[in-house]
């Protein structure tokens, strides 16, 4: 097992105070977003003697993050692999340079991802089935586009938003007079965005309160954007992103909707499934990776199946305490002692 050093990214919608003190660093005023844990090129980690993880793990499929969200992030999906090894194709015949901000398809893979809270954590994730956006509508007056999900359908719908054809000033002015929390959010979307589409949009997916330990899993596909909180994230090792909305970005609205799925997601939380008595699986179908829950108290002992990263998140134990991270060869075994809550990235 080796000590494993993180990179931070102080995007500007990251929060100035929770990873500072999860990782036991002093704030320095800037927000800190994330903090990186992978082999990916753009904050490879190191270990504890300065060597890059990738000298001992190679490249590894995925990146586990801890992340902190005090603003919304953008409106987006991800493709899945054969979506993204044509974009990537078609992009790369254009002479669009990987760097170009203008790019979709920086790499050839998938990029599933799943969210797990640490903190409480609001998310938009999934589309809503469509009869009870359509009474969620009604209920806040929004009869207008209630009445076109109605006729047209959810894809019409959204494409008819995205188009400019269905006038979104109606359903706002409806939120703001309205109290319920996804009109709230509605509502400081408009402010934040005034005019966008993507903030209508948002009124169509699933507004999810995630308590610490509940997870969504975005498969490729799934319309989704955080909101507020702090969380581990583990993903596919890519930077593949189709943003609609809720950014200064590029936006590409064709990509978009050919890429979104329309499948509605009636419960978009992912708990986990315990295991035994001290471990937790959050199910990842068809990720490259698999993330487990450790409730650590007394001996816990463990091995590695393949290539995996753990972080420890709450509580002091040997050999990680809060805020550290190590990697674990495969066939690798170590003895969690203490009390504490470890996340562990296992490959598939």
């Amino acid at each position: 097992m080796r000590t494993v050093t993180g990179v931070v990214q102080h995007y500007a919608w990251g929060d100035l105070f929770s990873l500072p003190r999860l990782l036991d660093t002093e704030p320095d005023g800037t927000p800190w977003a994330e903090w990186w844990l992978g082999t990916h090129p753009s904050g490879p980690a190191q270990l504890d003697d300065g060597t890059p993880l990738s000298a001992v793990a190679g490249d590894l499929p995925y990146l586990l993050k801890l992340l902190a969200a005090a603003e919304p992030l953008s409106l987006q999906t991800h493709p899945d692999a054969p979506t993204a090894q044509q974009g990537y194709l078609r992009e790369h015949a254009a002479a669009i340079a990987v760097d170009d901000p203008r790019r979709i398809y920086r790499d050839p893979f998938a990029k599933p991802e799943l969210l797990c809270a640490i903190s409480p954590f609001d998310a938009l994730c999934g589309f809503r089935p469509v009869a009870a956006s359509d009474l969620l509508l009604r209920s806040i007056g929004a009869t207008g586009l209630a009445d076109e999900l109605r006729e047209h359908g959810l894809q019409a719908t959204v494409a008819a938003l995205y188009r400019g054809t269905i006038p979104t000033a109606p359903t706002i002015a409806a939120c703001r007079a309205n109290a319920t929390p996804e009109c709230s959010v509605v509502a400081d979307l408009d402010r934040r965005y005034p005019g966008e589409p993507s903030v209508v949009v948002a009124l169509l997916l699933n507004l999810v309160h995630l308590q610490p330990g509940e997870a969504i899993f975005l498969c490729p596909g799934n319309l989704h954007a955080y909101l507020l909180g702090t969380g581990v994230e583990v993903m596919g090792a890519s930077d593949n992103v189709v943003r609609g909305g809720l950014t200064p970005k590029h936006v590409d609205v064709d990509e978009l909707l050919s890429v979104l799925s329309y499948e509605p997601l009636a419960d978009p939380v992912v708990r986990p499934v315990q295991v035994d008595e001290f471990r937790y699986r959050y199910p990842t179908p068809g990720a490259p990776f698999e993330l487990w829950r450790f409730e650590v108290d007394g001996p816990l002992p463990h091995t590695a199946t393949g290539r995996e990263l753990a972080v420890c998140t709450d509580g002091d134990a040997s050999p990680l305490s809060r805020g550290e991270s190590a990697y674990l060869a495969p066939g690798e075994s170590v003895e969690f002692d203490g009390f504490c809550t470890v996340y562990l990235v296992a490959e598939r």
